[in-house]
């Protein structure tokens, strides 16, 4: 099982020469398995980055957020009370960044593997990552 960070879920999706080769392959057994999770922060993270015009999709946002939740390998997690209260409670050093704590806390609730080429994530001791 894995979870991809927000930036990878958008690679995934749009620009998967952006992945790393282990990233990649990674992602691509998780299809054969049916076994992605994304945390519905990363959706929130996506619409603020369009709304910001910090992203641009070739199509309408809500579409594209509707094209990811059909695929039948991806499961989106909702934010609950354990993934909210874990997020406040990650022991440091972390970044404050509220949205990169969830996904955590998301990571570590599921038992997945986290996805990311965040550095300081990579960094962090109380979590399984790949890049």
């Amino acid at each position: 099982m894995i979870l991809l960070d927000t930036h990878t879920w958008v690679w995934f999706v749009s620009n998967p020469e952006l992945l790393s080769a282990k990233a990649k392959q990674k992602i691509d057994d998780a299809v054969r398995e049916k076994a992605i999770l994304i945390s519905s922060i990363s959706v929130w993270e996506v619409a603020l980055l369009v709304a910001r015009k910090r992203l641009s999709l070739t199509i309408e946002l809500d579409d594209w957020i509707a094209r990811s939740e059909g695929l039948p390998f991806i499961s989106f997690i909702p934010i609950d009370n354990q993934i909210a209260l874990k997020s406040v409670q990650l022991p440091p050093p972390l970044h404050n960044d509220p949205a990169d704590r969830i996904i955590i806390a998301s990571a570590i609730k599921t038992g997945a593997t986290l996805i990311t080429k965040d550095e300081k994530i990579q960094r962090y001791q109380g979590v399984n990552t790949l890049w």
